[in-house]
C-alpha cells in the first residue's frame, strides 16, 4: 500500500517541482482556496492559538494574520516541493545568509556547531547552508510513516552533504562523527512542544507558562559545541535571508536551561515582528498553565 501511494502521488510532485516559480506560486493559490476556505484545515487550532498569545488583538487583526499565514503555509508546501529539482544557483540566489562569518569563524576554530531555530519563515531551504561550510549537516526530524517518501525526503537533503537523523540517533551519530574528526552543523527545530511527562524544563513562551524542548542545550554541552541561533526573514515571495547570533560559544559555562531559555526570547521576537510566518496549526500550548 506504501509503495502504490508513492506510486501514484510521485509523479504530481515531480511534474510540480519541474515548474517555474511563476506557475509554482499560481498553483500555491489554489491550494491557499482549498485549504483555508474549502477544506478550513487546523483553522480552529490557529485561531485558538493567536488569540491565546495576542489578546489584546482585535477580531480583524487575528482573522488578518490568520490569512497571511495560510497564505505563507502554501508557499512553503510547494517550496518544498520544489527542493526536488530546484538548482543550486537559483537556490542561492533566494535563500540568502547574511552573517555567514559566525558559521566560518567557527569552521576555522574546527569547532562543530548546534544550530537553533523556530518553525518560523523557511526551515525547508535550510540545507543550502551546506554549501558555504565544510561541516557535514544533520538535521533532526520524525521519520515518515511511508518509507518510499522518507527516502525520498533524505535524498533531496543529502544532495546538499545533509542528512536527517532521528532523536533517538542523534547522540550516537554526533558522538561518532565527533570521534572521527568529522565537523557537523546540526539543527534542531526546538520551539515546538515536548510531551508533558518528559519535560524537563517549563517557561514562559508567548506570555504562557509552557514545557520546552531542551535537548539541543543538553547535547551542545554533552559534545561540547557551541550554540547559534539562526534567524530566517522573508524579503518577498519566494526570496528569504538568514542571519545567525552566537548564543553560547562555550555551552557549559552557562546554568542549566539558560540557553534554553535565550533562544526562546528570540523566537517571541520573531513573532512579534511578524507574526504570518509562524506555524500556528501546532497545537504549541496545549500544555499551558501548568508546571512540575
Amino acid at each position: 500500500m506504501q509503495l502504490l501511494a508513492y506510486l501514484l502521488i510521485y509523479p504530481i510532485l515531480w511534474f510540480v517541482s519541474i515548474l517555474p516559480f511563476r506557475l509554482l506560486y499560481a498553483v500555491s493559490d489554489v491550494l491557499y482556496v482549498l485549504i483555508y476556505h474549502v477544506f478550513g484545515y487546523r483553522k480552529e487550532v490557529v485561531t485558538e492559538n493567536l488569540k491565546l498569545v495576542f489578546p489584546e488583538k482585535s477580531d480583524l487583526e487575528i482573522k488578518t494574520i490568520r490569512r497571511k499565514f495560510y497564505h505563507h503555509l502554501c508557499d512553503m508546501i510547494l517550496e518544498s516541493i520544489k527542493s526536488m529539482n530546484i538548482s543550486l544557483e537559483s537556490m542561492q540566489k533566494r535563500y540568502m545568509f547574511k552573517n555567514l562569518d559566525i558559521i566560518k569563524d567557527f569552521e576555522k576554530q574546527n569547532k562543530s556547531i548546534v544550530l537553533m531555530c523556530a518553525h518560523y519563515g523557511s526551515w525547508e531551504w535550510i540545507f543550502i547552508l551546506q554549501t558555504y561550510t565544510s561541516h557535514r549537516g544533520y538535521a533532526i526530524y520524525k521519520r515518515l510513516q511511508n518509507k518510499y517518501f522518507d527516502r525520498l525526503v533524505k535524498s533531496i537533503r543529502a544532495r546538499y552533504n545533509s542528512y536527517l537523523i532521528t532523536t533517538k540517533e542523534t547522540f550516537t551519530v554526533l558522538d561518532e562523527a565527533k570521534k572521527n574528526g568529522i565537523l557537523s552543523m546540526n539543527g534542531f527545530a526546538s520551539d515546538q512542544s515536548p510531551k508533558k511527562d518528559k519535560a524537563r524544563h517549563w517557561n514562559a513562551f508567548m506570555g504562557i507558562n509552557v514545557p520546552v524542548h531542551t535537548g539541543a542545550e543538553a547535547l551542545a554541552k554533552q559534545l561540547d559545541m557551541p550554540v547559534v541561533f539562526f534567524a530566517v526573514n522573508r524579503k518577498r515571495r519566494g526570496y528569504y535571508e538568514a542571519t545567525f547570533q552566537t548564543l553560547a560559544e562555550n555551552p557549559n559555562d552557562f546554568k542549566d536551561y539558560e540557553i534554553t531559555d535565550s533562544f526562546l526570547k528570540l523566537v517571541e521576537n520573531q513573532i512579534c515582528e511578524a507574526p504570518e510566518y509562524y506555524l500556528w496549526t501546532h497545537k504549541r500550548w496545549k500544555h499551558r498553565e501548568k508546571s512540575l
